[in-house]
C-alpha cells in the first residue's frame, strides 16, 4: 500500500497518478486519508501533552503529602486518574484512527511511474517491441523467417491437442471440471521439458530456485495485494482460511515479510515453479477455448527484492531475460508497456509480453513483468538496513512469469504445425528427447 509519507508530502503526485491509473474518486479517497491521519495526530498530541502534564503533577504529590498538605496532594490524584481515564480515550481514538487508516489505503491502489502512458483499457497499451512486422508466417525479420512451413490449413491448438492425443479437455471435465485439462503422453512431456528449461534458464541467470506451499494463509495473501479485493478471483478453503494461489508471486514474496535484510543481501533473486489456480470468474466465450485461460495452469515466476535505486535495472534485467526465453522457443512475440488504466492494482509499471497465436490469428499474453516499488514492500513489512547510515527503508519488489506455460504451448503447436508433425523448437529437444510431434 502507499505509504502516509508519500501522500501526506506528495499529495498532489498521488491524485494525478491515482487519476492516470483511473481510480475512481481519487481525490476524495486521500482527502478522507489525510481527515484520518488528521484525527489521529491530534488525539497522538493531546496525549502525549496530558502524559506530560500528568507527569508533572505526579511528581508533586511527595512532596505535598511531606508538607502535611494531604488535600492539595489528594486533589492533584484526582486530576491525573481523570488525565488517566481521557487519555485512554484518546488511545481509543488513536487505535481507531489507525485501523480505518489501514482500511483505507489497502482500497487505494499503487501510483504508475512518469513513463506509464496514458490511457484506460488494453488497447492504449503501447507496443514497444515487436520481432516482426506482420504475424503472417511470411514475413522475415532481423534473420529469422517466421515459421515459413505452416500449411495453409491452421488448426487451432485444441484441434492439434486432439489431432495428437497431446490434451484431454473432456476428460479434465469428467474429472474436475472446464479449465482443468489432462495432458496426455507427449503433451505431457512438453509441459515437463518446458518447466525444466524456464528451470534452468533461470538458474543460468542467477536465481535461486524455490518449492513454495501452493496453498497459503490470509496474511501472505493481504502481503502481497490479493487481498482484501481480489479474494472472488482465489480458490479458498473454507475451513482452514487458506487460498490455493494464483502466482507463486504470493508464496515466494512472503519469505520476506517482516523481514529486516542487510543491503548487501540486495538483489535477492528467486524463482518457482508452481501449479497456478485462477477461478477467473466472469470468463467467457473465444478467450476460454481450449489452453487460453485455465483454471489451473503450470507457471514459473522470477521475484525480485531489491533496493530502491536498482530496482529499475532489476526490472531491464529481468525483461531481458523473459525475451531471451521467447528467442529460444522461436516463437513471434511483442512486448507492450502497460498504460495506467490497464496497469494491476499494485503495479508501478508493467510490461506485457504476448506471443502470436498463427491459428486464432490474435496476440495471447504469457508474461507480466512488473515492478512494484515500495507497495508491496509497505504491506510485507519487508525492509533492508542501509550499509553507509544503517538506515532502515523499504525495499522495492519486482516479479514476472518467466514463464506462464497454457499459452506458450498452444503457440508452440499451432506456429510450428506442418504437414509432417509439429516440429519442436531446437532449444527444447534436448529436454522433450523428440524432434517431432507425429
Amino acid at each position: 500500500m502507499l505509504t502516509l509519507k508519500l501522500i501526506t508530502e506528495e499529495t498532489d503526485r498521488v491524485i494525478r497518478g491515482l487519476e492516470k491509473k483511473h481510480f475512481k474518486g481519487a481525490k476524495e479517497a486521500i482527502d478522507e486519508v489525510l481527515a484520518v491521519d488528521k484525527r489521529r495526530r491530534e488525539a497522538q498530541q493531546e496525549l502525549d501533552a496530558n502524559l506530560s502534564e500528568a507527569k508533572k503533577l505526579a511528581a508533586q504529590i511527595g512532596g505535598l503529602m511531606k508538607e502535611g498538605k494531604k488535600d492539595e496532594a489528594n486533589a492533584i490524584k484526582e486530576t491525573v486518574s481523570k488525565m488517566k481515564e481521557s487519555n485512554k480515550q484518546l488511545e481509543d481514538t488513536m487505535n481507531e484512527a489507525q485501523e480505518e487508516m489501514t482500511r483505507l489505503l489497502c482500497q487505494i491502489p499503487n501510483i504508475p511511474y512518469d513513463e506509464v502512458p496514458e490511457g484506460a483499457t488494453a488497447e492504449d497499451n503501447h507496443v514497444v517491441k515487436s520481432n516482426q512486422k506482420e504475424c503472417d508466417g511470411t514475413d522475415t525479420v532481423g534473420n529469422w523467417t517466421a515459421n515459413p512451413e505452416i500449411p495453409t490449413a491452421k488448426l487451432p491448438h485444441w484441434e492439434l491437442a486432439k489431432k495428437y492425443n497431446l490434451i484431454d479437455f473432456d476428460l479434465g471435465v469428467k474429472i474436475t471440471g472446464a479449465g482443468f485439462p489432462v495432458y496426455i503422453g507427449k503433451g505431457a512431456r512438453l509441459q515437463r521439458a518446458l518447466i525444466n528449461f524456464f528451470l534452468d534458464e533461470a538458474r543460468k541467470s542467477g536465481y535461486t530456485e524455490i518449492m513454495p506451499p501452493t496453498v497459503v494463509n490470509a496474511a501472505s495473501g493481504y502481503g502481497t495485494g490479493q487481498l482484501p479485493d481480489k479474494e472472488g478471483q482465489m480458490y479458498h478453503c473454507e475451513v482452514d482460511d487458506f487460498y490455493l494461489i494464483p502466482t507463486a508471486e504470493v508464496p515466494v514474496t512472503n519469505i520476506y515479510r517482516d523481514v529486516i535484510l542487510d543491503e548487501a543481501q540486495l538483489p535477492i533473486k528467486n524463482c518457482a515453479y508452481t501449479e497456478c489456480f485462477r477461478r477467473e470468474a466472469g470468463s467467457y466465450g473465444k478467450d476460454v477455448r481450449g489452453l487460453n485461460r485455465l483454471h489451473e495452469f503450470s507457471k514459473i515466476e522470477i521475484v525480485r527484492i531489491d533496493k530502491p535505486e536498482h530496482s529499475k535495472e532489476s526490472h531491464k534485467e529481468m525483461l531481458e531475460h523473459v525475451e531471451r526465453l521467447l528467442k529460444k522457443l522461436e516463437l513471434p512475440y511483442r512486448i507492450l508497456l502497460l498504460c495506467g488504466g490497464d496497469q494491476s492494482f499494485t503495479s508501478s509499471i508493467c510490461y506485457d509480453f504476448e506471443v502470436y497465436s498463427e491459428a486464432q490469428k490474435r496476440w495471447l499474453e504469457v508474461s507480466s513483468v512488473s515492478n512494484f516499488d515500495t507497495y508491496q514492500a509497505n504491506r510485507l513489512k519487508c525492509r533492508y538496513r542501509r550499509a553507509d547510515n544503517k538506515k532502515i527503508e523499504l525495499c522495492h519488489t519486482l516479479n514476472g512469469s518467466a514463464l506462464a506455460l497454457p499459452r506458450i504451448v498452444a503457440a508452440i503447436l499451432e506456429n510450428n504445425q506442418t504437414e509432417n508433425g509439429i516440429k519442436i523448437p531446437a532449444a527444447l529437444v534436448p529436454y522433450t528427447g523428440f524432434e517431432m510431434i507425429d
